[in-house]
């Protein structure tokens, strides 16, 4: 017999788990007094938040392939998890997050630092549950950990009471396998694959949008190969890229609202459109009553949930995208698409002539966040991992950062969380030291989790953060000069200085200001042994191009 708290612990042993991100408080504390008795066989982080917690968990599960962890106390430490859960949810990040509750005869009474987290959270979790007895933890974790990764993944909370972690139970740790009604993969129908196979091959512009799916499925290398076979052009989403090296001759850009040009426009002349692993977001769709509709769309799909959700489909084939694209790899007929290819090539210079020299090489005096990205591509290594916040500098970086492997793409896509480059840099950093993990974030996002910068300077994690200052909330600034007037209400930022900030922190820091002075800068960070924090002030009304304003049409991409 042992005590519920030690049951949690060797249950996330059992699950293999090497890494856990999170914040102690009275109601976790006995699993916090249990984990100093198992500190050689698994570490923990301490964040200087509870959100912090979180998004470090996302940031390593999306770099390692792994469920990430958090833990935190009740009430408000519990419910400072619920953004990261929110963001995990919809970016199909798979995370176990367990938090401390009042003791079970407390519940319902309001006792101190009680909240009701297993309602609030129900709709951003893929699965959460209340365990009040010692002998339901090892159950519920195991649970948790399968539905977590299986399937598309997603968080998982698991709510433990105090009296639950202080009794004594039997430790027998059974892995869950499967669970009745929870039907997580689905077989691939022949039929559907025979129905694709035809559509492509009769196609005379079919179109490949591929999303995070193909790397959640593990299913770069067929992707590639099938892009190989057919030759189709290919486009990914914000969280699909690094799933297809930028350097494969199919390869035309990225979708989405400040995606490039050719990929956006040429959506509406395809006359097939194959979508593999994407959900079709509204960023990626523009507005959806004049989204391809004159093509026949074939969506491979893991979750029956996105079938003909956004986007009606005239073959669905449902199932793990690895299996799908292995089987339309045998029956799909050979070819080549050089014509209709050559339209990208053709708006591909248009593009670089009107946003992408400017952007890159600009003459004029400011710095532009785009010639930030070049030197970074300039020196970083090919399997660099670029963790980005939210907003101009997130497009930005995006566009310009030259994907070649997967899984070197972390960000917050779908709920567009400000505040989590910082910690979700963290996370994929302890995912794997051997990795530069490069970190660029706005003026803006930095200061909502800026306190995460004392767990990088106590884990001493080689994390280079790149500040691209602008002094502005960008993104909504920019939003404001073409659409408001310029009138720019509560956007223009009085920032700290970064500089002493960081550097109170002990971790070394630079700023720029002059371009002479940027790639010395870059070279000698990517170089630096530990973590650097290199601030580089941008030009205040530098915009992001091309882009698709709320509502438009694909068609509707503007240039300037």
């Amino acid at each position: 017999m042992i005590r519920g708290a030690d049951i949690v612990v060797k249950s996330l042993i059992a699950e293999s788990v090497q890494h856990i991100f999170g914040y102690p408080g009275g109601a976790i504390m006995p699993v916090y007094d249990a984990l100093y008795d198992y500190h050689d066989q698994i570490k923990h982080i301490l964040t200087r938040h509870e959100q912090g917690a979180i998004h470090a968990a996302q940031g390593y599960a999306r770099v390692s392939g792994k469920v990430g962890v958090a833990l935190a106390t009740s009430g408000p430490g519990a419910t400072n998890l619920i953004t990261g859960l929110a963001d995990a949810m919809i970016d199909s990040t798979p995370l176990v997050c367990i938090t401390g509750q009042v003791a079970a005869h407390l519940l319902g009474s309001d006792a101190f630092q009680e909240t009701d987290v297993v309602g609030i959270s129900m709709p951003v979790t893929k699965w959460n549950i209340q365990v009040r007895r010692a002998e339901d933890i090892a159950p519920a974790i195991a649970k948790g950990f399968h539905i977590a990764r299986s399937g598309r993944p997603g968080p998982v909370l698991i709510d433990i009471t105090k009296n639950a972690q202080v009794e004594a139970g039997i430790f027998n740790y059974v892995p869950c396998l499967s669970i009745r009604s929870y039907r997580p993969f689905f077989p691939v129908d022949p039929k559907a694959i025979v129905q694709a196979a035809a559509l492509i091959d009769q196609a005379e512009r079919p179109y490949v949008l591929f999303g995070q799916g193909v790397i959640i499925g593990k299913a770069e290398l067929e992707l590639k190969a099938f892009l190989d076979k057919t030759g189709i052009p290919a486009a990914s989403t914000l969280l699909g890229s690094g799933a297809l090296s930028e350097d494969h001759p199919a390869y035309v850009g990225k979708l989405g609202m400040h995606g490039n040009y050719a990929p956006n426009l040429l959506t509406n002349q395809c006359d097939v459109l194959i979508a593999v692993g994407m959900r079709f977001d509204d960023r990626v769709t523009g507005d959806l009553s004049r989204y391809a509709k004159q093509a026949k769309v074939v969506h491979l799909e893991l979750d029956p949930a996105e079938i003909n959700k956004n986007v009606k489909c005239e073959v669905p084939v449902l199932g793990d995208c690895r299996e799908s694209l292995s089987l339309l790899i045998d029956a799909v007929q050979e070819n080549s698409h050089q014509e209709w290819l050559g339209k990208f090539r053709e708006l591909e210079l248009l593009e670089q002539e009107s946003v992408i020299n400017h952007d890159l090489s600009p003459t004029k005096t400011g710095l532009t966040m785009g010639e930030v990205i070049r030197y970074i591509n300039q020196y970083k290594a090919d399997d660099a991992i670029l963790v980005t916040d939210v907003g101009q500098h997130q497009m930005i970086a995006w566009r310009y950062f030259n994907y070649k492997k997967s899984k070197t793409q972390v960000t917050s896509g779908g709920l567009g969380t400000m505040g989590f480059a910082l910690p979700a840099a963290l996370g994929a950093q302890m995912a794997d030291y051997s990795k530069q993990v490069i970190c660029v974030v706005g003026d803006g996002g930095i200061q909502m989790t800026i306190q995460e910068l004392g767990t990088i300077m106590q884990t001493k994690a080689p994390v280079k953060v790149v500040l691209l200052n602008n002094n502005f909330l960008g993104m909504v600034r920019q939003w404001q000069q073409m659409f408001f007037d310029r009138r720019y209400s509560f956007t223009e930022l009085d920032n700290p200085d970064f500089i002493k900030l960081a550097d109170a922190y002990g971790i070394k820091a630079v700023k720029v200001e002059e371009r002479e002075d940027l790639s010395e800068a870059i070279a000698d960070m990517l170089l630096h042994n530990g973590p650097y924090f290199l601030e580089v002030v941008v030009e205040k009304e530098d915009n992001v191009f091309p882009m698709i304003a709320t509502g438009c049409s694909v068609e509707e991409v503007r240039l300037s």
